[in-house]
């Protein structure tokens, strides 16, 4: 992914107002992400942590999507549960389920995509072997990281889809 400055990710946003979009907390450190190594930005709203964000280029344009994230109940410590984008398991809450609001009609109706990811949104890291998840791992696979990295785009852009389908 290209680096991405703070103009590009706030235009990007294609489920919530631009109010919204100007208003939201961006990452602190956007210049030290290893931008070579993400297939799209992902983080958590330091000042409202239910709140999270993914920008990902998407046919060269890029598509910004808020996300809610839920509470789910306490987890067994030895419960484990995989991220539906990277496929990596993790123990003690390391994936949620976060939903997104769709655009268009469907989404002023209301109408919300869920999709479980990992609650650090570092699943490009988790891919590439660059990242270990605590207490989980990736699934013993055969497939190279570029397959892993396919793999991981793909499931990407079926949630983005279905966000502004």
């Amino acid at each position: 992914m290209r680096p991405l400055t703070e103009h590009d990710i706030r235009t990007s946003f294609v489920n919530c107002s631009k109010g919204e979009a100007k208003r939201l907390g961006l990452p602190r450190d956007l210049a030290d992400h290893p931008w070579g190594d993400l297939d799209f930005l992902g983080w958590r709203d330091p000042g409202a942590p239910e709140r999270a964000y993914l920008v990902a280029d998407r046919d060269g344009l890029l598509v910004g999507v808020a996300l809610r994230v839920t509470s789910g109940a306490s987890r067994n410590f030895t419960a484990r549960s995989m991220c539906s984008v990277c496929l990596t398991t993790h123990t003690s809450g390391g994936v949620a389920l976060m939903t997104a609001r769709r655009t268009g009609e469907a989404g002023r109706q209301g109408n919300t995509v869920g999709q479980y990811l990992c609650v650090d949104l570092a699943c490009s890291l988790y891919t590439r072997g660059k990242r270990e998840a605590a207490g989980g791992g990736v699934v013993d696979e055969s497939l190279t990281v570029e397959e892993k990295v396919a793999r991981t785009q793909s499931h990407l852009h079926a949630f983005l889809d279905k966000v502004t389908g």
